[in-house]
This record gives C-alpha cells, structure tokens and sequence, in this order.
C-alpha cells in the first residue's frame, strides 16, 4: 500500500465525518424549530409505532428541561466544530480527542433515546431515528479512523505515528552475536 492511501482514506473520512455531522444539525435543527413553533409539520405519519408527535411531545423529549432536539444541535454542532479541515489535520491535537468523546457520548445517548421511544413513549419517530443514524454512522467512522492510526490520540495528526503496514522505514540498531 503506498503510503498517501491512508491520507486519502484518512481524508475520506474527515469528509465524511463532517457531511454526516451537518445532515445531523440540519435534522436537529427541524426538530427544534418544530418543537418550540409547531409550526413546521413533521413529515412523519402518525400511525401506533411511527408517531414523531407522540415522541416529540413526550416527557422523554426533555432532559432536565431542555428539549432533546436541543442537545442534538448543541452536539453536532461540536462535532463540526472539531472536524473542520483544518482540526482533522491536527492543528488542535485536542480535537481528535474531543472528536472522539463526543461520538461515544453521541453513541451512548442514541442507546437511551431508542430505549425511550421503543419502551416508554412507544412510538418511533422517523426523524428522530434519522438523528440516531447519523449519531451512530459518526461513531462508526471515527472508530475506523482511530483504529487505522491509533497514535492519532496522543498525537492528534492522522498517520504520523505508523509507518505503512509491512513496511518499516525505521533505523534500528540490532546486535550482532
């Protein structure tokens, strides 16, 4: 493998990374202006499982006291924060780390929210599983991308801690008996 395949595939990934992190703000965002006008139809039909009313007016739509839908725009907004080109690149060696925080705190919140609307609202809003889609698709190539350089945490630049896989350009001394 020459050794720019894992800046492409790293760049990729940045990109894709912050595609998803906008669709999901976009989507929060509905959800939000929804939830404070009601004045923006939620394109969802209201049967007994898909019911986005139900669920976004349920007291699981709020925690402590803030509309979920809130906390989604508060959270992809972050992860677009720290996946900027120029934070991917690893200007900020803080953001591959807080990138990575938020996309397991975002993983861990999806778990409960599709508790929620399963075992307590029981209902399933069909934009709110967009949101967890994408929370989820977020995880999951942030995960690739820390697995194919871990040393990206402690560094926070992609690929500058390995060398090409079966090729290792380093110098090391070996004893000779």
């Amino acid at each position: 493998m020459p050794p720019r395949s894992r800046d492409t595939a790293s760049g990729r990934r940045s990109i894709a990374v912050l595609v998803l992190a906008l669709v999901g703000l976009a989507v929060s965002i509905y959800l939000l202006v929804d939830h404070y006008t009601a004045a923006a139809p939620l394109a969802c039909p209201e049967g007994t499982v898909v019911n986005c009313q139900r669920v976004t007016t349920s007291p699981q739509s709020m925690i402590l006291g803030l509309p979920v839908a809130l906390l989604g725009v508060v959270f992809f907004a972050a992860v677009v924060a720290v996946s900027r080109p120029a934070a991917w690149r690893g200007l900020a060696p803080w953001a591959t780390r807080a990138r990575a925080g938020l996309v397991v705190a975002g993983a861990v919140s999806v778990i409960y929210l599709v508790y929620a609307e399963l075992f307590l609202v029981n209902a399933i809003c069909l934009w709110c599983t967009v949101v967890h889609a994408v929370a989820l698709a977020l995880f999951a190539v942030v995960a690739v991308d820390l697995a194919a350089d871990p040393d990206q945490l402690r560094t926070g630049r992609p690929g500058s801690g390995r060398s090409t896989p079966g090729r290792d350009f380093s110098v090391s001394r070996v004893r000779r008996p």
